[in-house]
């Protein structure tokens, strides 16, 4: 988050101006789901920003709605803020902290004449509302005494209400254009366990009343928030002036408040192509059982990207590239696996693997005769060094790699045909075997002495090359290789009578048996390689085996956003 952009331009213009001394953020998710890779954008930026300019970064959560959340998201998403490269130091706080202080503030605003009990159900709600055209019109309970409102509001808090019985409302106006001011609500009964307060309340603030006043209390400079937060910043505004009124009129608080008020600043929301970015949606492909968990390497949870072998370092490098932006806009998914890629292109141990095998046997090869060929782990980075490879008289190729009838410019293997196996000998088909049903289950090929090392000394052209393994050395793996989870470029526009689940690819995750190189049999969870044509991979941590190691494919080779980038 080096370069500039227009909150960093804010926050010049308030550091400038003495608005405010420093600069002091936060990040304040809801523990209602895992966090996804919008939210990393969201953590770079709070983290980022106020690392640059030598702040605080505060790790709130939003826990206001007990109903939705619970302890195992608030430990994930600690989880996940830590593994980006981020620390919150003792900065760890909950809107349920300041339960107390929230439920003083509306006892103040009732009173004030400022809040009041309404008994409104339903759909009754939306209809005294109004509507985008049209003005809201007052609550039967608008004008009740404030007397009666701040008893009502005790009987709430005391449980002799019944949950949608009563609920408390800011008194704004309900003629007001932007409907969040149309007397919202700020209390509403939950008789429902809290994940950190049991069963103290059954009365709980709402967000848009909560949040800001946790800005407060924590001395919060900026509260960089997304764009649909936009149209709520007046909401927020006046919960911070109305309290900080009667505090100038002689209210005295049982905590003391900062000086300055937070400040607002609404950034557009990361969406990304062939994906949803919504918590409640990534619930339901969890709930339906379409994805493993919340951490299947299809999913765009944090989580899930950490397994599927992204870096700490490509997600920070992505969010960084994408930059801060005043209006939404559609990402393209490439770009984050252009990320990935170009990380491991420069590090990743090469290896190869087969995925669907098809034995090769080369009969001009004497029987139990070895030999030893030496390859490079990274032509990009000569440092790692280079590993031995085993040659024998059995191999497996990709059965993808031969072809019995070929079309013309075809470079691979087919009978009569030569190609060159990666790091060792030329080879030619010299006969097919089939099974009794037709399919070819082996080769017989036979190879030239004179290529060693993949080269021949005479002027002969052969464009295909191939990646082996040794029959007799190879071990087994499993690999997985995923693609988008979505068909659709945008879930988030589904055609009229459809729903996004119909566009959930059911192949979007095809597992292989596979023959690999036996250096992957001491790989370890979180390991990641280059296999050869294949794209790179991660060890998978939760069902690798010593034995029987688990590939994740973290991205393919081809780079098409590369080639956009420099057209």
């Amino acid at each position: 988050m080096d370069s500039s952009n227009f909150i960093k331009d804010f926050i010049v213009e308030d550091l400038g101006n003495k608005r405010y001394s420093s600069v002091h953020t936060r990040f304040p998710p809801e523990p209602n789901g895992y966090l996804h890779i919008g939210h990393a954008k969201s953590i770079c930026i709070n983290f980022g920003i106020s690392k640059q300019f030598d702040g605080i970064c505060n790790l709130r959560f939003d826990d206001t709605n007990p109903t939705k959340e619970d302890v195992e998201y608030v430990d994930s998403i600690k989880e996940d803020v830590k593994w980006l490269g981020f620390d919150w130091m003792e900065n760890e706080f909950y809107a349920s902290d300041y339960y107390g202080l929230c439920y003083e503030f509306a006892e103040q605003l009732v009173l004030a004449g400022k809040a009041y009990v309404c008994h409104l159900k339903g759909d009754d709600v939306g209809k005294y509302r109004g509507t985008l055209t049209s003005p809201g019109k007052a609550s039967p309970w608008r004008d009740r005494p404030a007397s009666e409102s701040l008893e009502l509001f005790h009987k709430m808090k005391a449980g002799e209400l019944e949950e949608g019985e009563a609920f408390l409302r800011a008194k704004i106006d309900m003629e007001s254009p932007n409907m969040n001011m149309r007397d919202p609500a700020i209390y509403r009964i939950k008789k429902t366990s809290h994940h950190r307060t049991g069963n103290e309340w059954v009365v709980y603030p709402m967000y848009d009343y909560a949040h800001p006043i946790g800005d407060w209390i924590e001395g919060i400079t900026h509260s960089i928030c997304t764009l649909e937060f936009e149209d709520h910043r007046p909401l927020y505004e006046w919960v911070l002036n109305e309290i900080k009124a009667l505090i100038d009129k002689g209210y005295t608080p049982s905590w003391k408040m900062p000086s300055a008020l937070p400040r607002q600043i609404e950034f557009a929301r990361l969406n990304l192509t062939y994906t949803v970015m919504s918590k409640r949606l990534l619930r339901e492909l969890v709930e339906n059982k379409c994805v493993l968990g919340w951490d299947d390497p299809r999913m765009p949870t944090i989580s899930g990207l950490r397994r599927r072998g992204y870096t700490p370092s490509s997600i920070r490098e992505f969010a960084d590239r994408i930059g801060v932006a005043k209006t939404d806009s559609m990402v393209d998914i490439q770009l984050l696996y252009f990320c990935i890629r170009e990380e491991l292109n420069k590090n990743a141990q090469r290896a190869m693997v087969i995925l669907d095998p098809l034995k090769v046997v080369i009969t001009n090869w004497e029987e139990g005769k070895e030999e030893i060929f030496e390859a490079e782990n990274n032509p990009e980075n000569l440092e790692m060094g280079a590993r031995k490879i085993v040659f024998g008289r059995e191999i497996y190729i990709e059965r993808e790699d031969f072809m019995e009838n070929p079309p013309k410019k075809y470079f691979r293997l087919s009978p009569g045909s030569e190609v060159r196996l990666k790091g060792a000998y030329y080879i030619r088909c010299e006969q097919v075997v089939k099974d009794a049903g037709g399919k070819i289950t082996e080769l017989h090929c036979t190879y030239d002495p004179e290529s060693r090392g993949g080269e021949t000394a005479d002027a002969r052209k052969v464009k295909g090359t191939l990646h082996w393994v040794n029959c007799v050395s190879a071990i087994d793996v499993e690999v997985r290789l995923f693609e988008n989870l979505f068909t659709l470029e945008n879930p988030g526009a589904i055609p009229e009578g459809k729903n996004y689940m119909d566009y959930v690819d059911k192949d979007s995750m095809i597992v292989k048996c596979a023959k690999a190189e036996p250096l992957l049999l001491g790989a370890k969870p979180f390991d990641r390689f280059q296999f050869v044509r294949h794209g790179y991979f991660c060890v998978d941590y939760k069902d690798s085996a010593p034995q029987k190691p688990v590939f994740n494919r973290i991205v393919n080779l081809k780079d098409s956003w590369g080639k956009i980038s420099q057209t």
